[in-house]
């Protein structure tokens, strides 16, 4: 019996299934994806805008603290006021011994009467306050002991501020001299103007060399805590003792 011719016809390829072809996008779905690459295009852009105004602040406030620094406001007034720093043992630190050794050579140019010292103390220091400390360094050097005011409860530079402007009211002082370290007295001037005083910043000697990294920790902790401050956000967490 012939077998069909076909089956020895190897010319033509063996038959397979046809390619399926993606479908075109629905105008719906095309419509959802220009819609999030728009999106995302805004998102960026509004990232971008968000970076530079971030920037543009922390540039400002860089200048303005570095002004501060920079300049000693000190005139006549009725008080100079110490912002406390560390104590060891009832002995001035080298950061508070360098603020009130400017307050008596201010004190001796009779910029104010009367020298107001700030700063408490803890559990740790055994009784000993940094306004208390600063009382018996200006009484060794001096400064009459009826011209000295010793604030001894304030933890921080907001409570210090707070207990400065209760000693003007009661004391009825009008304008005050603030002796701090440069970096720290854009933000101790602004607490100050909000707590309706009048004051003049003159920032104490720098002691010996800072290097870069410190000084910078310098700018960025008084630049984080003035953003928050403005703010009105909570940073005790960002010092826990008067501000040295």
């Amino acid at each position: 019996m012939a077998l069909p011719a076909s089956l020895f016809d190897m010319s033509s390829p063996p038959s397979s299934s046809p390619k399926r072809r993606s479908r075109p996008a629905t105008p719906s779905a095309r419509t959802a994806k220009r819609r999030g690459f728009a999106t995302r295009r805004v998102v960026r852009r509004l990232l971008g805008l968000v970076l530079l105004l971030v920037l543009g602040w922390f540039g400002w406030l860089y200048w303005q603290i570095n002004a501060v620094a920079g300049e000693d406001q000190a005139r006549p007034a009725d008080a100079i006021a110490v912002f406390g720093a560390a104590e060891y043992g009832g002995r001035p630190s080298p950061v508070l011994h360098a603020r009130l050794d400017h307050a008596v050579e201010l004190y001796s140019e009779h910029i104010a009467p009367l020298v107001i010292t700030l700063g408490g103390g803890t559990d740790l220091d055994k009784g000993m306050t940094e306004g208390g400390v600063g009382r018996d360094y200006l009484l060794a050097n001096g400064v009459p002991y009826e011209r000295i005011v010793a604030e001894t409860q304030s933890v921080d530079t907001e409570e210090q501020v707070a207990r400065l402007a209760e000693i003007a009211r009661q004391r009825n002082l009008h304008s005050i001299v603030v002796v701090s370290d440069g970096t720290h007295l854009f933000r101790i001037r602004a607490l100050c103007q909000g707590a309706g005083l009048t004051v003049y910043t003159s920032p104490r000697e720098t002691l010996g060399h800072i290097d870069g990294y410190n000084l910078a920790l310098r700018y960025f902790h008084e630049m984080l805590g003035y953003t928050l401050l403005r703010l009105h956000l909570d940073y005790s967490w960002l010092h826990g003792r008067a501000d040295a």
